[in-house]
């Protein structure tokens, strides 16, 4: 083997390094280290279909926090996805009932033109053309949500719903080979993840890069602000929507379902490396980032910690990995202004003051990537 391939070779491997520690790549090797550790107390986790029926167990979670992400990269929050769950199930299994003729047409206008747009576009508009901060709208629509739903429920649960309605939660493909069930939400979160990967690689998903970075800059290139970010805000209450219908396959029709949601969401997309103040973050990353927050709550079941330390932990999750976040970043600033030039290289002076940093070089430190942006 000769020096250059060792050298090479070597480079390599301190690269994957550097993604693997990145905020960006963090995340997929806590998932990894997850789940061996779950493998490992629980050896039948690994069988094929009991992970078929875990990754059921994620796709609700994963599917809010998935239009989270598109929230946040745009430099936004949206506290009202938990609220949009409660009220898509209560309002679906009140219209429902027990008829199981009317599941389809109901899901179908409540998701496709219903509660979901409607919150997304007032949450949108008010933010850009109102220019009133997200977290007050989103929180001010959150109790209005929830509002709505305790005075339509008192409180209560609505009953049990229709069949039909609970088994696109709990149902599926069955007498396949292998895994012998594969779940209506598994292929619903397929799509949904093969949707947003698409659309971040559209015009709207590098304006919504680019907006989340720098609206000024974003609409100076030409980005319409007010109408991306209301399409983000649009598609997160969507996501909200499908989710509520996914969950009522295992909770029914009750006011507490989706409860609390909206904080998972968001850190499931922080732990994914989606930086808060908007600009940077994949999809997969939110992806990867809410599979590892179930199944570190999946390995909490094994330990003597309660359930009821959930949120404590995800609180402390949120502080670690802005703070980790934020000083990786710093530490990438300050890199391009610790390299000189070397006296008489092109780019020094005579006397070998510092050179004007490569703009290149500034967004690789920064930690730019426009490939893992766009989706």
């Amino acid at each position: 083997m000769s020096a250059a391939s060792t050298t090479a070779g070597a480079g390599r491997l301190a690269s994957l390094g550097r993604r693997l520690v990145s905020p960006r790549g963090a995340v997929y090797l806590l998932l990894v280290v997850l789940l061996v550790a779950v493998a490992v107390l629980n050896p039948s986790f690994a069988e094929p279909g009991q992970l078929v029926r875990y990754i059921q167990r994620v796709a609700p979670i994963a599917i809010v926090a998935i239009g989270q992400y598109f929230v946040i990269v745009s430099g936004e929050f949206d506290l009202s996805q938990g609220s949009l769950v409660t009220t898509q199930v209560v309002l679906a299994g009140t219209l429902i009932g027990q008829d199981d003729a009317k599941t389809l047409p109901v899901l179908l206008l409540l998701i496709g033109i219903g509660i979901g747009v409607v919150v997304g576009i007032v949450n949108g508009l008010v933010t850009t053309l109102l220019r009133v901060p997200s977290f007050i709208v989103t929180l001010g629509m959150m109790l209005v949500l929830y509002g709505g739903v305790m005075w339509l429920t008192g409180g209560a649960a609505t009953g049990n719903p229709a069949d039909s309605f609970r088994q696109i939660g709990r149902g599926g493909i069955t007498g396949l080979p292998v895994i012998g069930l594969l779940p209506w939400s598994v292929l619903v979160l397929a799509a949904v993840v093969a949707l947003a990967v698409w659309l971040t690689r559209r015009p709207f998903g590098r304006s919504l890069i680019a907006i989340g970075d720098n609206p000024a800059a974003g609409a100076f290139a030409g980005a319409s602000v007010w109408s991306t970010k209301t399409t983000a805000f649009v598609i997160s209450s969507l996501s909200a929507t499908t989710a509520g219908v996914l969950l009522v396959g295992y909770a029914g029709v009750h006011p507490s379902v989706g409860r609390g949601y909206e904080f998972i969401a968001i850190t499931a997309v922080v732990l994914g490396g989606v930086v808060l103040g908007g600009g940077r973050g994949t999809v997969w990353g939110a992806l990867a980032g809410a599979f590892a927050l179930e199944t570190l709550f999946t390995l909490l079941n094994f330990t003597s910690i309660p359930s009821t330390m959930r949120d404590a932990i995800q609180g402390a999750i949120i502080i670690a990995a802005v703070a980790y976040s934020g000083a990786v970043f710093r530490s990438r600033r300050r890199a391009p202004a610790a390299v000189t030039a070397p006296p008489g290289s092109p780019g020094s002076s005579a006397t070998g003051s510092t050179p004007s940093p490569d703009p290149a070089g500034i967004a690789a430190a920064r930690g730019d990537d426009t490939k893992e942006n766009r989706s």
